[in-house]
């Protein structure tokens, strides 16, 4: 079968042939597949710089998840048991979610990934509840700018995004987010309108995607002065300004705050068992409903390798279709 291919970890993968999967027990169900997304992760785990990915055996086929049909002709979307940029892919049937009607393949292969950063992070880590306040540090990449849009389908009052880019940042406004704070301004302004809102409406939550000095900047503003404060979580899911941030006590003791990862590890087996069961056909639904947005472009599997770096849009999805 036609395949992306990767054969040394730090290159691009390449169109070429490779054996069809063979089930290996009840719980691996066969695709063939129509579309898979090219993500972070994807790259970062072909580039060998994801911790998920230590060493390349042998030549494997690259993407994590995407969307197919089962030998009956239902719709699904699946985690791979292996890589699903092909023709065809094993998945977990476990962790697979059945498309509804009113969503196209390329839709439902580009939101999973994104809906796992975001809604996993709002309702399992973050645990938001209708009526709080949220920051989205970082918004204006692919699963920034879902999380906006699944915080306030979760009821929060009031969201606030952040990031560097402005045509982005204003795409954010029309997907629900409440205010948007450029990061390209100077510490001072971003900070001191974070504490107005602050002490306006207290934040309860932050979903973040940069770590690095903006965190930095986000935390100093929770930091308190003494007096009793109200319970915040702060969730990192990514690292795009850094993998490092210097966090002085103080912060830490003086707010009643939690400082909490999102990602593969950290999100307990029953939670993914509820992202593939409810979460994520919820989402699917919301989709298919014109309710939930995301923005792809589609390449052709056989042009994969030359797509693999391509510089794409700013919050847009790749999706490959076979």
């Amino acid at each position: 079968m036609k395949a992306a291919i990767l054969y040394q970890l730090g290159q691009a993968p390449k169109y070429g042939e490779i054996n069809e999967p063979i089930p290996q027990n009840n719980d691996q169900l066969l695709i063939t597949v129509k579309a898979a997304a090219v993500k972070n992760i994807d790259k970062g785990r072909a580039s060998g710089s994801h911790y998920s990915m230590q060493a390349l055996e042998n030549p494997e086929v690259v993407g994590m998840d995407g969307v197919g049909m089962l030998e009956d002709g239902t719709r699904v979307y699946g985690f791979g048991v292996d890589g699903v940029i092909a023709e065809k892919a094993l998945v977990n049937k476990h962790m697979m979610a059945k498309l509804p009607d009113g969503i196209d393949d390329v839709t439902a292969a580009a939101l999973p990934n994104a809906v796992m950063g975001a809604a996993a992070a709002l309702r399992f880590r973050a645990n938001i509840q209708p009526g709080q306040v949220v920051i989205i540090n970082g918004a204006t990449g692919v699963t920034g700018m879902v999380a906006v849009q699944i915080a306030k389908h979760y009821g929060a009052a009031k969201v606030i995004a952040t990031g560097r880019n402005q045509e982005q940042l204003e795409k954010l406004l029309r997907l629900g987010a409440d205010e948007v704070i450029s990061l390209k301004q100077s510490d001072e302004q971003i900070t001191n309108r974070l504490k107005q809102i602050h002490v306006e409406t207290p934040i309860s939550a932050v979903i973040d995607y940069t770590w690095g000095h903006p965190a930095e900047l986000i935390l100093a503003v929770l930091k308190g002065n003494g007096n009793p404060t109200s319970k915040m979580r702060f969730v990192t899911v990514g690292g795009m300004a850094g993998g490092s941030i210097t966090l002085p006590s103080a912060i830490l003791r003086s707010s009643d705050i939690e400082i909490l990862g999102s990602g593969l590890g950290s999100i307990s087996a029953e939670d993914m068992r509820k992202l593939f069961s409810e979460v994520i056909p919820e989402m699917f639904q919301l989709a298919a409903g014109g309710k939930l947005k995301i923005d792809t472009i589609t390449i052709a599997l056989k042009d994969v390798e030359h797509a693999w770096s391509m510089d794409i849009p700013g919050g847009t999805r790749m999706v490959i279709v076979v």
